[in-house]
């Protein structure tokens, strides 16, 4: 991405997509008067299919000149802690595969059928992560894993570092979002406000208003960003 396309905001138009409505709202408490100007923030439902299926109606309508991804999910210590965010350096369906009695999880490019890796645009990330941080805002740059059941043990966390050790977050829209954007030849990036950490369920620790907090401030930078 030119730097010269990245400072003419102007003109540039910007699909946001997230699952639930109080992710919506947080959205659109950052970025006030822009939205519906340059800003169209939709939702795109529960899940990596709901979120494909609606981003693709969305864009077949319409022009847009990058899609995002955003909302609050889990966190991979040390990466990201509750209340921290997380900007998606890879995209990855992390459960789209088979399970094998030899070798455990055999990802969906091992087998030869497409890949579950979509790679968020670089431009884009790194003016976000240098306006964030100078926002004081804790951000980290790495792997947000998509997946259609949310982590809730300490072995299932245990397998995905094994096969991700980079991991960073795990939410259940981004790839859905991303492979409708690498239809239409789009770019993407996911946006993810830490709540809690990845490992065994526990509401009690969860920080879902303060990760909504952190969504809202961190969508205030995107009109000067983006």
């Amino acid at each position: 991405m030119e730097a010269s396309r990245l400072n003419n905001t102007s003109s540039t138009r910007i699909l946001i997509m997230t699952a639930v409505e109080a992710e919506r709202e947080a959205v659109l408490r950052g970025i006030g008067d822009a939205a519906g100007q340059r800003f169209d923030v939709q939702l795109a439902g529960v899940g990596p299919a709901s979120a494909a299926a609606r981003t693709a109606l969305l864009l077949a309508r319409d022009s847009y000149d990058l899609v995002v991804s955003a909302g609050i999910g889990g966190g991979f210590e040390p990466h990201a802690i509750p209340g921290s965010i997380v900007l998606s350096s890879r995209i990855i369906a992390a459960d789209l595969g088979s399970g094998t009695p030899e070798h455990g999880f055999i990802s969906v490019d091992e087998l030869g059928f497409g890949s579950s890796v979509i790679t968020a645009d670089r431009s884009y990330n790194e003016h976000l992560t240098a306006a964030m941080r100078h926002a004081g805002l804790t951000v980290h740059t790495g792997p947000v894993l998509t997946v259609s059941t949310t982590t809730g043990s300490a072995e299932t966390t245990a397998s995905l570092l094994q096969r991700i050790p980079d991991a960073a977050a795990e939410g259940m829209e981004g790839y859905g979002v991303a492979e409708a954007a690498r239809l239409l030849g789009v770019p993407v990036l996911e946006i993810r406000a830490i709540s809690n950490k990845v490992g065994p369920r526990d509401r009690g620790s969860w920080r879902i208003p303060e990760a909504l907090q952190s969504l809202s401030l961190a969508s205030s930078l995107l009109p000067e960003v983006l």
